[in-house]
């Protein structure tokens, strides 16, 4: 099994910057994915950003190069810097982590205010 916990959500105002902390713990293959999605209300879960274990990253085009996911290996550990927040980054953020199977976080709430 693997656990995800995730940090750093918050109360932001528009064009502040907050960042997103998720630390892997378990059985989890040094060969893997992990990553952010985001689920505003009413909204389906969505793609914000994900990462290989090698670097390789992937990013959702609606993000205009705002946020910036990165990972330390060796903690198990993926960080997702978010600037410019806009009121409508507003969500649930979820990590995701694809080992053998795939795994969410329970989800950390960023709330973006004018």
């Amino acid at each position: 099994q693997v656990q995800l916990v995730e940090s750093g959500g918050g109360l932001v105002q528009t064009g502040g910057s907050l960042r997103l902390s998720c630390a892997a713990s378990g059985r989890i293959r040094s060969s893997n994915v992990m990553g952010w999605y985001r689920q505003a209300p009413g909204k389906q879960r969505d793609l914000v950003a994900t990462i290989t274990s090698g670097g390789t990253t992937n990013y959702a085009d609606s993000l205009n190069g705002r946020f910036t996911i990165s990972r330390d290996n060796a903690k198990n550990t993926v960080y997702l810097q978010m600037n410019s927040l806009e009121l409508e980054d507003t969500a649930v953020y979820y990590c995701y982590a694809k080992s053998w199977y795939v795994y969410w976080g329970l989800g950390t709430q960023v709330t973006v205010s004018s």
